[in-house]
């Protein structure tokens, strides 16, 4: 630890994966300090796990899954896997390419890791990761495809046997007249799957999720989002998986879609967040909750303070800043460093986002397609941890079922606890709707797919999320000159989704956050490792995600 930050005190904005990996690291790594600032009641972010009357919401779904083995190992060690995950010792190790690395389950972790009870996590034997299969599908004409699509019986049976040819027809096209050069969404997923498989699967919950066209988006986000996954390697997983070894929980040579296991925080990936900030504090690093940044103070190309709103109290103080790591939305961030340059200025202020609404049903029982029971659970509950419903007839974009999360998500396991995640703006009409208005909503259409009866539905309630998602349009193709401007401060670190405009993983914020406690413990102004994550394929986690 160098002695040359001692004294040192590093503001962070932000209690999310990003800001809390940055305070944990530095004051392993350092002496510096470090205050984080977070405007919510809890901490974890778009991560956190939201609690309604016993039963745990996930806000999209963390998977904790990295081909990191550096964050592999980091979530390991704040929470083990616990014990009888698997099937066995064997089950738990994770082979990387040309090492191993064997989880180590925690000893007192018994059998009640798995427990249907949504009880408080207080005990040693609570703080666990348990070991989930992982199945994703898409709902489209009422019916359910594999998701990623497999050539398999029930795709062709879905989608009959003509429709499958034409779709492996234009695939083949595709491949033969790529568009060129590849500028917008839909040249991405058209070269990638092609036209018939993107109009038929990709189209229109692509503009569900964004509001709009995909010729309007940049490629940028198919590459950052769907890097290695195609047709071709589908196949190939199809092909291969009866010889692979379903052991190997790291599984880092597939793409994330295909990924059949994952680790789960008993409690959800809030239970990852809120041990962190517990451990944070007992370092010496302070965590303050209900606290908004409204200012800083500049001195050329350094942020020497941070004027901070304690909203329970009304009064604002200023933070001494030796380094500032922000997840601020950028927008925001530039607007209080007002800048002279009214390039930068522009770009800042009109970058987009997609805002996020998740109703939570809790139900007696679901019904499988047209009506008829699923022999899988006694009250219909599908096996999936999440449905894309691809539907055009409702605005719902995806169905999660909290229960195939983890058991503990739920209070009562004869119930069912779904998360219905709607897209949209912030003062649109959507977002607008009065909480019962909006599970009203939700409820009816679930039953208009034919997946409830209304009369099932035993409770709900409403979470909003602003600015879940930095969007890859409008006045982002010029990013760069607002990238330039913030790099230009030397102890300015932005990380994390909004703190960099990109759609980030879990994992990506956490190696940015630790990309910049690098630079800041070598004494280094140069900002582009931070940059570096998620712009290469090493870093991707979610290849295939459409939200």
């Amino acid at each position: 630890m160098s002695a040359q930050h001692h004294g040192q005190t590093a503001v962070i904005a932000g209690a999310g994966p990003a800001g809390l990996t940055a305070a944990l690291e530095l004051l392993r790594r350092s002496a510096v300090t470090p205050v984080v600032v977070e405007l919510d009641a809890q901490v974890g972010g778009i991560a956190k796990t939201v609690e309604y009357r016993g039963n745990r919401m996930d806000l999209g779904g963390h998977r904790f899954f990295s081909k990191s083995d550096w964050v592999m190992r980091w979530w390991q060690e704040i929470l083990p896997v616990a014990s009888g995950q698997g099937g066995g010792e064997d089950a738990l190790r994770i082979n990387y390419q040309s090492q191993s690395h064997d989880f180590r389950p925690a000893a007192n972790a018994n059998a009640n890791a798995n427990s249907n009870a949504a009880g408080d996590s207080d005990s040693d034997s609570d703080k666990v990761m348990l070991v989930r299969q992982r199945l994703s599908r898409i709902f489209y004409r009422r019916r359910f495809f594999d998701y990623p699509l497999k050539l398999n019986a029930n795709t062709v049976r879905n989608m009959g046997l003509a429709e499958t040819l034409l779709v492996a027809m234009s695939y083949g096209r595709a491949q033969i007249l790529r568009r060129s050069p590849q500028i917008s969404l839909e040249d991405f997923f058209v070269n990638r799957f092609g036209t018939r498989l993107y109009r038929t699967f990709f189209k229109d919950y692509t503009e569900k999720v964004w509001g709009v066209s995909c010729r309007e988006i940049s490629a940028e986000w198919g590459a950052q989002r769907i890097k290695g996954l195609s047709v071709a390697k589908a196949v190939a997983h199809a092909i291969g998986r009866p010889f692979r070894n379903l052991a190997d929980t790291s599984q880092k040579r597939t793409e994330t879609s295909l990924i059949e296991r994952f680790l789960y925080p008993k409690f959800g990936p809030g239970q990852m967040w809120e041990e962190v900030a517990r451990q944070v504090s007992a370092r010496g690093g302070s965590v303050h909750l209900r606290h908004r940044v409204v200012g800083l103070e500049r001195r050329g190309t350094d942020i020497v303070g941070v004027d901070v709103l304690d909203e329970r109290a009304g009064s604002v103080r200023r933070l001494r800043c030796d380094h500032f790591i922000s997840t601020l939305p950028v927008r925001d961030l530039v607007a209080m460093l007002e800048p002279e340059d009214p390039a930068v200025r522009r770009v800042a202020d009109h970058l987009p986002y997609r805002d996020f609404m998740t109703a939570g049903l809790l139900l007696r029982k679901m019904h499988a397609t047209g009506g008829r029971a699923d022999p899988r659970a006694a009250n219909g509950m599908p096996p999936d941890n999440w449905i894309y419903i691809q539907e055009p007839d409702v605005k719902i974009g995806r169905l999660q079922v909290f229960n195939n999360w983890s058991p503990a998500m739920v209070a009562d396991p004869a119930t069912i606890w779904l998360g219905l995640e709607y897209f949209c703006r912030q003062g649109d009409a959507l977002w607008s709707l009065d909480d019962g208005a909006f599970i009203d909503l939700a409820a009816r259409e679930l039953e208009k797919i034919g997946l409830i009866d209304r009369r099932d539905v035993l409770d709900g309630t409403v979470v909003r999320v602003p600015k879940a998602y930095p969007a890859y349009f409008g006045e982002y193709r010029d990013f760069a000159t607002v990238r330039a401007y913030l790099d230009g401060f030397a102890n300015l670190y932005p990380v994390g989704r909004n703190g960099m405009h990109r759609y980030n993983n879990q994992d990506h914020s956490m190696l940015a956050a630790n990309a910049a406690v690098d630079s800041i413990v070598g004494g280094s102004v140069d900002k582009s490792a931070i940059w570096l994550i998620n712009a290469e394929e090493d870093y991707h986690e979610e290849a295939g995600k459409l939200a």
